[in-house]
């Protein structure tokens, strides 16, 4: 729409207008210099100035985002941060740095492209003396000035952040209902896939919505104090939760009452609800809460009258009284059919058996009672035949559910207590009859699904043995091996080919010594990374099984998600969870990439890959040894956050286990600790060799390799070390971390790795002690001896020869 006030010619009048329009704005802004935080007709605002709030927190002006070349109009915090709160033309983006903000006499906020025509503007009109403000809250108001009346303001009109003082409503009288949506990307701000309303149900939730009919998530319930089912939204002696509600209206808002410290919250591009907290004027925003967590607080995972709990690996189970609605999708992983009820209720003899610290169930269908004591509740939710369920819900009072109860997880800290009803002979069976009962049914399906495993799975193995070829086959091999342990979901090769295009090169992620890995995405959506080992694979039919069994009994949120493997005639596949951020080594070798890994997002690398390292050593059910941990094995997701990937050189130790010795040395040079490369002994101190080497490249940004030829110290284990014998340790740190970092942390990070990178293999700390230490700054730490490699190339080459029964191979993926 063209704006008939400036432009009612047309043609070549129009853009003659168009540039005295400019040029006026132009003027102004050398007589006025910066416009400050206010803006009148007067003045104009053009692409390189920009409004600034009077503390300096916020800025309004033009920028672009990302890899993007488009220009937005919009507020982010002031330098050097820059992190953009809110876009004015989200949709409709300029496409060159010719964008001018004018405010007309009658109150109208514009932003002109260069042809002149409005691409946004607030709508407002028949105003007196309007100004413009940027205020230090971040919200631009705009004011008619006689009366200081409010005519239009940002905070009414979100994007993907929430600041202090702006408001989550909704408003069945006057049927407003604010809304925040994600981004497309980071450098796409148009409205993505992901948006966040509240609901006023029998009390207010929030939730998320993938697209207008998915239910994702549910924050909530409200509990008087904050969200019952993200028990870290409590309040903080920094900032407060509100959310005033009744029947017609409901208000979520929060407020900061520590000025030292700045808070957002954030619906992501992925769908995440961040709560951000930065410390002035600490640069790093650091995640205070985050929904959802897990996989549990996906919405109505288990399905109706379904619970989930979530420590390494998901697990749904049925309330008690309730029994999968189908047994054999249960088995099968699919749970959203639910559960339902075993025994039916007998309104007269009914009673309630009690579930602590869970989240509670959605309250689409419940009732709100107030002021009721937990007696009162029960007595009222008894004498409705249809309540089926009751709960106290923090300060707000008692509530009733009536149908099936849905969305519930359990907590091992913080939640509610929720009364599920029952019939009386559910809740008569004794604890011992109870486990009996539920022995022999789970024995009956487990037989009955185990028939059926296996008249499937002779079929399966008629089909492929028709296609099998002669020779050597993986399928073979692992029959014969070790097929007894898999416990994996097979996928058949004509879904592989159809998720890859036919492992089309346009998919191909990358390649190395085992072979190429692909992109796909099955039918249901899911994107995979297959990893497709080749005929002249340096990893082996022996490593490929062996990842695949040992990544098939290991779940922790800091490994690799193994899917499935595709095991037909001699195709050997193994299929991951795709990690759009592919590994570690892209960001902290690259220039540009490593600008987005501040210090705090390093730290969390760090203590991620140590946490997923202690599982392997000492908390799963095996103990693993992985042998080849370095930078291209650590994956990274959305969110970059490190989960430890290629098991094929992985071993299993005894629980008593020490050390073992091996003639065939398998990893990378560089992070190979001295007593395995030169004697082929590997232990867990292995790893944590790996480990430190790792921490200082992640630090560093420098690959463990040649520094200076001239010195005898060549690669940057010996340029450390002798930075920190000279006490300049922190001139290693990569200059894209900034000038803006805890440098106590940083130095106790160093001489953590240092410790890992000891000669002696006794003087290393274990994980355990890895992680205490870099976790809690308490914790003294001894001084670092001599780190092993510290020598020069042709020592090291000779050394490595000297052994003629010693097999080296160095994979270089």
């Amino acid at each position: 729409m063209r704006l008939s006030k400036y432009h009612e010619a047309k043609g070549e009048m129009a853009l003659l207008e168009w540039f005295l329009l400019l040029g006026f704005s132009a003027a102004t802004i050398l007589v006025h210099g910066q416009p400050g935080d206010t803006m009148t007709p007067t003045k104009s605002i053009a692409d390189g100035q920009t409004l600034i709030s009077s503390g300096g927190t916020f800025e309004l002006g033009f920028f672009s985002l990302g890899v993007s070349k488009n220009r937005y109009l919009g507020i982010h915090y002031g330098a050097p941060d820059k992190t953009v709160v809110w876009v004015a033309n989200r949709i409709s983006p300029l496409s060159g740095a010719t964008g001018v903000l004018n405010l007309t006499g009658d109150g109208n906020l514009v932003l002109l492209n260069s042809t002149g025509y409005i691409i946004w503007s607030t709508g407002t009109s028949n105003a007196n003396n309007p100004v413009v403000q940027l205020l230090d809250s971040g919200n631009l108001v705009l004011n008619e000035g006689t009366s200081n009346n409010l005519l239009w303001q940002s905070f009414d009109h979100p994007g993907d952040t929430m600041l202090p003082g702006m408001k989550l409503e909704r408003n069945l009288r006057t049927n407003v209902d604010s809304t925040y949506t994600s981004w497309k990307s980071s450098s796409d701000p148009s409205p993505g896939e992901y948006s966040c309303k509240i609901h006023i149900n029998a009390v207010p939730e929030i939730f998320i919505w993938r697209g207008s009919v998915q239910k994702v998530g549910r924050i909530g319930p409200w509990n008087g104090r904050g969200f019952a089912g993200v028990p870290d939204t409590k309040p903080h002696n920094s900032f407060t939760y509100n959310l005033p509600s009744n029947e017609y209206e409901a208000t979520y808002s929060f407020q900061i009452l520590d000025n030292s410290i700045l808070y957002r919250n954030l619906l992501t591009e992925t769908g995440a609800f961040q709560g951000l907290v930065r410390v002035k004027p600490n640069l790093a925003w650091v995640a205070y809460s985050r929904f959802p967590k897990d996989q549990c607080d996906k919405y109505a995972i288990c399905g109706a009258n379904g619970v989930c709990t979530a420590s390494y690996t998901l697990a749904c189970d049925c309330l008690r009284g309730f029994s999968p609605k189908s047994p054999q999708n249960w088995r099968l992983g699919n749970n959203s059919d639910g559960c339902v009820r075993r025994t039916a209720l007998n309104c007269s003899s009914d009673g309630f058996f009690e579930l602590q610290q869970i989240k509670l169930p959605d309250t689409s269908n419940a009732t709100l009672h107030s002021n009721k004591s937990l007696e009162e509740c029960e007595d009222l939710c008894l004498k409705n035949c249809t309540c089926g369920a009751y709960a106290i819900n923090g300060g707000i009072g008692c509530v009733t559910w009536t149908g099936n109860l849905v969305d519930i997880r359990l907590f091992t800290d913080g939640g509610e207590n929720l009364y599920i009803r029952l019939a009386s002979s559910e809740l008569g069976q004794t604890r011992g009859n109870y486990r009996k009962k539920k022995l022999v049914i789970s024995i009956i399906i487990s037989s009955l699904a185990g028939f059926l495993l296996l008249v499937c799975g002779i079929q399966l193995l008629w089909k492929k043995n028709r296609k099998r070829k002669q020779g050597e086959t993986l399928s073979t091999h692992y029959r014969e091996g070790r097929g007894n342990e898999l416990e994996l979901p097979l996928f058949d090769i004509h879904t592989i080919r159809t998720a890859t295009n036919n492992f089309s090169e346009d998919n191909k992620l990358g390649e190395g010594g085992f072979g190429p890995v692909y992109k796909g995405q099955l039918e249901d959506g899911e994107k995979i990374a297959v990893k497709r080992l080749s005929k002249g694979s340096v990893q082996g039919i022996h490593e490929f099984t062996n990842e695949m069994s040992l990544i098939a009994k290991l779940q922790h949120r800091n490994l690799v998600r193994l899917l499935g493997c595709c095991i037909e005639g001699e195709e050997r596949l193994l299929v991951y969870e795709y990690l759009q951020n592919t590994s570690l080594d892209h960001f902290i070798f690259d220039r540009k990439r490593s600008a987005f890994l501040d210090w705090q997002k390093r730290l969390d690398i760090i203590l991620g890959v140590a946490r997923g390292l202690l599982y392997l050593h000492q908390d799963s059910r095996l103990k693993i040894i992985h042998r080849d941990l370095k930078a291209s094995n650590i994956l990274l997701d959305e969110e970059l956050n490190p989960k430890i990937s290629d098991f094929g050189t992985a071993r299993i130790f005894k629980m008593d286990q020490i050390e073992e010795n091996t003639n065939r040395v398998v990893g990378t040079y560089g992070y190979m600790s001295p007593e395995y490369a030169m004697g082929g002994i590997f232990s867990v101190k292995s790893d944590v060799f790996s480990f430190g080497v790792l921490v200082l490249e992640i630090l560093s940004g420098k690959k463990n390799r040649m520094i200076d030829q001239a010195e005898a110290c060549v690669n940057l284990l010996g340029h450390a070390w002798r930075l920190w014998m000279e006490g300049r340790c922190l001139e290693i740190l990569d200059e894209s971390v900034g000038c803006a970092y805890p440098e106590s942390k940083i130095l106790r990070c160093i001489q953590v790795a240092f410790l890992c990178v000891q000669e002696g293999s006794e003087n290393r700390p274990t994980m355990t002690e890895v992680v205490l230490m870099l976790s809690t700054e308490s914790a003294l730490l001894p001084q670092p001896e001599r780190p092993g490699f510290c020598i020069a190339p042709p020592l090291m080459e000779r050394d490595l020869s000297s052994n003629n029964n010693l097999t080296v191979t160095i994979e270089g993926r």
